[in-house]
């Protein structure tokens, strides 16, 4: 990289500047966010063997610097660098400008710190590098309700803060690949939490059954054990996503089929007489033998538009779900009654009594259905937070883990419904008091704008070069310089950028608890493949449970 022309007529002073306390080089071009410096390379090298590990990294990449425009201090990270090939003594950096500060007349220390920049240093201006004291002040918390989650890197004790309910107002996704810790530091941010508001409303879907370990003293667990979620809460779209199997022209017969049927069922039932318009989607119990029994009338009119096929299609379907034992948790005969209101109250955590987390363990249930009941819950949140809106208001957030399952970038195939609510969810939710909480470690397999709408983004380390690029084009402007350290993350490490901190930071997080972890761990193949003995037992018992298909 040649030295431009304005850089070098900088050159010549900068070693006079560099000889100044504290100063290890000066500005010489700004283009807005991102600007050029120069620094002393020997003003670097001496700088490392400082025991203040904020300015033993000083002028390298990821680290901050300063510089004094009027009574202001602006704060700056430092993105890239070139050694100058005319004058070896000189690195060319780029600078992303993080924002501004005041100086305190007694300490000199730098306060008020806030995003942005009121006015661009000029050329010629001297850079300083930033103290672990400059840092404390840059990110201590102010008195926004918070929760304190890891420490500031590269320093030994800045806490980093999260401020919960502007991550919460505008959505946030949690993003690593696998392997980065990415479990245990949901896990982290939401105990932290819980432990600050114990009588909120969270529900989480787990879909490999990790989390409810983790949330056994404070949240309540749902598996297919206990869930008991009532298959009339489903609406027609969900209906027709579990009971038509067709395609193409017949998927259209079947469901206008499946729509006249489902609304003559639902007639049926005494609350139906209470209700002014009564609509296919309305949440109203109906029996399934009430569902068939329909069907196996209109099959037998002989004004019908069509043959009996689409009939019977579906009159199958409907019987194979019902004698199915592993779909007992949604279809079973005794979901009848009308519970919609107990069901609501244990979902959504109303009241919480001290646990406010629902983890919702969808690892047991039968594939074909799982996006279903993800659709149903997602629904479910949403439409109670329309509905909710002239009450008392009790916001909720709802967290999916696996999000690239349920918000896929194809639009085509099954799980459409799941995809449309949780995206509208990201679009809308925040006007009624819902938050989504994403986390993937598959950041690029989402549906194009979601990740957008989340207004806090929390990013370990991504090896995909594609996953790196979707998350950078969704990041502020401001936060490149941070975004090109992603590959170079420790496990446990995360860049955090958006509305729920100050300004983007890099954040060693904090070690949870055991008895608070997921059940995420690796197993250990040269410890576990050293043990024997009691391996009939073993296959006895899995058998038995993989024949009875439950656990």
């Amino acid at each position: 990289m040649s030295l431009m022309p304005a850089a070098a007529e900088f050159a010549d002073a900068l070693p006079q500047a560099a000889a100044l306390p504290g100063s290890i080089g000066e500005v010489f071009q700004i283009a807005g966010s991102s600007s050029k410096v120069l620094i002393d390379a020997a003003c670097v090298q001496t700088l490392a063997r400082d025991g203040d590990p904020c300015i033993a990294m000083a002028g390298q990449v990821g680290s901050q610097v300063k510089m004094r425009v009027g009574a202001a201090w602006l704060i700056a990270s430092v993105r890239s660098m070139a050694l100058d090939r005319q004058n070896s003594g000189l690195i060319i950096a780029d600078i992303d400008f993080l924002g501004e500060g005041d100086e305190e007349q007694v300490t000199g220390r730098i306060c008020r710190f806030r995003r942005g920049v009121t006015h661009y240093p000029p050329p010629g201006t001297e850079i300083h590098p930033l103290s672990s004291e400059d840092m404390r002040q840059i990110y201590a918390a102010d008195d926004r309700p918070h929760v304190q989650i890891g420490t500031v890197f590269p320093t030994a004790d800045t806490r980093a803060a999260l401020y919960v309910d502007a991550m919460l107002g505008k959505h946030f996704a949690l993003l690593g690949s696998t392997g980065t810790g990415k479990s245990t530091s949901a896990a982290l941010i939401l105990h932290r939490i819980c432990d600050l508001s114990p009588e909120g409303h969270i529900v989480m879907i787990d879909p490999h059954g990790e989390y409810g370990a983790a949330f056994a003293q404070n949240g309540a667990v749902f598996d297919v054990g206990n869930l008991n979620l009532p298959y009339w809460l489903m609406n027609f779209e969900e209906h027709c996503e579990v009971f038509v199997t067709s395609s193409g022209s017949d998927r259209t017969v079947d469901c206008d089929i499946l729509a006249k049927c489902l609304l003559a069922a639902r007639q049926k039932n005494r609350l139906a007489e209470s209700i002014g318009r009564l609509t296919v989607d309305s949440p109203v119990p109906y029996m399934l033998s009430d569902l068939t029994n329909i069907l196996q009338n209109e099959m037998g009119k002989l004004d019908k538009g069509t043959g009996a096929l689409p009939y019977m299609r579906l009159k199958t379907k409907i019987d194979e779900i019902k004698t199915d034992p592993r779909y007992s948790f949604m279809f079973s005969g005794m979901l009848v009654a009308d519970t919609m209101q107990e069901f609501i109250a244990k979902i959504f955590r109303l009241p919480s009594n001290g646990k406010p987390i629902s983890i919702i363990d969808v690892s047991a249930m039968p594939s074909d259905i799982t996006s279903v009941v993800v659709s149903v819950l997602s629904r479910l949140v949403f439409d109670y937070a329309i509905w909710a809106r002239d009450e008392a208001q009790r916001p909720l957030l709802l967290v999916c883990e696996e999000a690239h399952r349920y918000i896929p970038a194809s639009t085509t195939g099954n799980g459409q419904a799941v995809r449309r609510i949780l995206e509208r969810i990201a679009k809308e939710g925040r006007k009624y008091g819902v938050s989504l909480g994403l986390i993937t470690q598959r950041p690029s397999d989402l549906a194009e704008g979601v990740l957008s709408q989340c207004g806090t983004i929390i990013s370990m380390r991504l090896n995909n070069d594609r996953d790196q690029a979707f998350v950078k084009a969704a990041m502020p402007e401001g936060s490149r310089g941070f975004l090109d350290t992603i590959p170079a993350l420790r496990n446990r490490e995360a860049i955090i950028c958006g509305e729920g901190v100050a300004v983007p930071i890099r954040v060693a997080l904090d070690n949870l608890e055991e008895a608070r972890r997921p059940a995420s761990g690796d197993p250990s193949f040269t410890q576990q493949w050293r043990e024997t003995g009691g391996e009939a037992d073993i296959l006895d018992r899995t058998i038995t449970r993989w024949r009875s298909q439950g656990r």
